[in-house]
């Protein structure tokens, strides 16, 4: 059994308690030699926006380093490896600082990829494919499943699934979603289609006529046969939309309800074979 690792999916705050945000906590602070800490490598962010770094550095110079970076250290070596804090750091180096103050915490490989993360996800820095590429990482390679993440992270079990299943969309859509063309919401749109020449040629009908989200999912459902979203029947019962509200945030899926005199169907869609397994478990009360 994994052990536990309480704190991590409340934020960073478990991590370095602060009452002031904007104040650097002293207990456990130290100097550290810029050039002496190595990158995370197993940070999840890919991309860091030069502008930004230069901005931040700007900051830096003027202010200092407001929040400290949290490092790990070899007691061999005697090197520190950077676990959180990776734009702070280059724009220390730009700003041509000598030290930085850190806190040096023990952590394996696990944990340096699960606080990276969690300090990305809540300063909302990762982009969707880098948080899925994240949250794969801790699937595959740490042997985690997805209602775990969902705990380390702080966000839902079906959030972590939906995210997880935009790797599977082909180069071009990554692409495309990675540049901004479009959003995780076409995204999420075009993993409905069967394949991904198929997905590809929809991505060339969606940016030619910039088409939004809703208009894309309607091209999606024209594509598949799908009938077309109507508007809601006239008279359908508001309790019946809450309960089938109440019922999607209970179960982290899509459920729809059809109502009638005399009962009625109750669909819940899942995505996944895990999720089918989660579902399973929460209706025979196996969880």
């Amino acid at each position: 059994m994994q052990r536990k690792r309480p704190g991590l999916g409340k934020g960073l705050d478990a991590l370095i308690p602060l009452d002031d945000p904007l104040k650097t906590p002293s207990s456990g602070v130290e100097e550290i030699p810029v050039k002496s800490i190595t990158p995370n490598p197993r940070q999840p962010r890919a991309h860091f926006d030069p502008e930004a770094i230069t901005g931040l550095a700007m900051s830096i110079k003027e202010h200092g380093v407001i929040q400290p970076l949290i490092v790990t250290q070899d007691l061999q070596s005697k090197a520190y490896t950077l676990i959180a804090g990776e734009r702070r750091l280059l724009a220390a180096q730009e700003a041509g600082l000598e030290s930085i103050p850190a806190i040096v915490r023990e952590a394996n490989d696990q944990d340096r990829l699960e606080i990276a993360l969690i300090e990305n996800v809540q300063r909302a820095d990762l982009s969707p494919l880098e948080t899925a590429e994240a949250y794969r990482q801790l699937a595959e390679d740490f042997k985690m499943g997805h209602g775990e993440i969902a705990e380390r992270v702080g966000k839902s079990r079906a959030a972590v699934t939906n995210t997880l299943r935009l790797l599977n969309l082909p180069p071009s859509v990554k692409q495309a979603l990675a540049q901004r063309q479009i959003s995780e919401g076409h995204s999420r749109a075009l993993l409905a289609l069967p394949n991904a020449q198929s997905q590809a040629a929809a991505l060339q009908t969606i940016i030619k006529k910039e088409l939004n989200v809703r208009q894309t999912e309607a091209l999606v459902r024209k594509l598949t046969g799908g009938k077309a979203e109507t508007q809601p029947r006239p008279g359908r019962a508001p309790e019946i939309a809450a309960l089938e509200e109440q019922l999607q945030s209970a179960l982290g899926t899509k459920v729809s309800m059809k109502h009638g005199k005399k009962g009625g169907t109750i669909t819940v869609h899942y995505y996944s074979d895990e999720e089918l397994d989660h579902l399973i478990e929460r209706f025979t009360g196996d969880a």
